[in-house]
C-alpha cells in the first residue's frame, strides 16, 4: 500500500509541472506564429510562382543553327565545327592520324571545276595517317546556280550524279580513290579519300552541314 501512495504522488507532481510546460509551448507557438506573420503574404507569392511555372507551357529551346548557315554568314568557321561528333571521335581516335587546316582550293581532280566555280574557300580540312592514308575536305561557298555547271562538268568527267531540288550530289571511285561533290544553296563541299575510307563518310559530313 505504501508503494501505491508513493507512485500515486509522484504522478501528481508530474502533473503540476506539466502545466506550467505546456502553458510555456503554447506561448513559445503563438510568439512564432506572430514572428511569422510578415512572411505569410511572401509565402503565399512564393508558392503561386511555383505553382504557375509548374503549369506554364514549356518554351522550347531555339534551334542550332546548321553548319550550312554559320559557312554563308560572315566569320570563322573550323574543321571541329565541320564533323559531327561520331564522325570526328573516329577520325581522331585513328592511330597516328594528323589534321590540319587552311584554305586551299578543293582537291578534286576535276581542275577545271575549280576555275568554272571560282569557290570562296571558308575551311579545308586535311586528313593524314602514318599508313599512307588521305581524306581532304573542303567547304565553300559558290554562286547559287553553280549546280547545273558542277553536274555537267562532273558527269564529264565520269562521275554519276544525282540532283533534287536544291542538291547536286556526285561521286566517283577510281582505284583507291573516292571523290565527291555537293553543291547545294551556296556551297561546295569536296572530299577525296585515298587509302582510308570511314564508313559512309561523305554522307554523314553531308547530312552534318546541311543538318
Amino acid at each position: 500500500m505504501q508503494e501505491v501512495g508513493a507512485l500515486a504522488r509522484v504522478g501528481g507532481r508530474n502533473s503540476w509541472i506539466a502545466w506550467p510546460a505546456g502553458l510555456l509551448c503554447a506561448a513559445v507557438v503563438g510568439a512564432l506564429a506572430w514572428l511569422a506573420q510578415p512572411m505569410l503574404p511572401v509565402s503565399v507569392a512564393w508558392m503561386g510562382d511555383m505553382l504557375r511555372a509548374a503549369s506554364a507551357a514549356q518554351v522550347p529551346a531555339p534551334a542550332a543553327q546548321s553548319v550550312a548557315t554559320l559557312a554563308i554568314a560572315p566569320g570563322d568557321i573550323d574543321c571541329r565545327a565541320l564533323y559531327p561528333d561520331g564522325l570526328w571521335a573516329e577520325l581522331t581516335w585513328t592511330p597516328h592520324v594528323l589534321l590540319s587546316q587552311d584554305y586551299a582550293a578543293p582537291a578534286t581532280s576535276v581542275t577545271s571545276l575549280t576555275d568554272a566555280l571560282s569557290p570562296s574557300v571558308r575551311i579545308t580540312c586535311h586528313w593524314r595517317t602514318e599508313e599512307g592514308g588521305l581524306i581532304v575536305s573542303t567547304l565553300a561557298g559558290v554562286a547559287s546556280d553553280a549546280g547545273p555547271v558542277a553536274e555537267a562538268s562532273l558527269r564529264g568527267q565520269g562521275f554519276a550524279c544525282t540532283t533534287d531540288d536544291d542538291a547536286v550530289v556526285c561521286a566517283r571511285t577510281s582505284g583507291d580513290v573516292v571523290e565527291e561533290h555537293t553543291i547545294r544553296g551556296g556551297l561546295w563541299l569536296s572530299s577525296v579519300e585515298t587509302r582510308w575510307h570511314p564508313d559512309a563518310y561523305g554522307a554523314r559530313l553531308t547530312a552534318h552541314i546541311w543538318g
